[in-house]
């Protein structure tokens, strides 16, 4: 399970991208230096929540692997005992 500390990041980079989501809306277009910064800021917050999503992504996987796994033990608990599972 993901810890108090990695949803906190997670969270604080959709804020970021929020802020920089709106401060692009007030950039003038012919103001090249904060265009270039935004969009590395931009890229830099992008690439944070790919990496938040990875690992969100793989304690799902984690988690289904589990319930397999619990499934499996469970249905063959039963056979053992001589109950079948519908």
């Amino acid at each position: 399970m993901r810890s108090g500390e990695a949803k906190a990041a997670g969270e604080a980079l959709l804020r970021r991208l929020r802020r920089l989501m709106a401060r692009t809306a007030s950039v003038e277009g012919g103001d090249r230096k904060q265009l270039l910064a935004l969009l590395d800021d931009v890229e830099t917050t992008r690439r944070g929540l790919l990496k938040e999503c990875a690992e969100v992504e793989g304690e799902m996987r984690q988690a289904t692997v589990r319930a397999t796994a619990i499934g499996a033990y469970l249905r063959n608990s039963q056979v053992r005992r001589g109950k079948r599972h519908n």
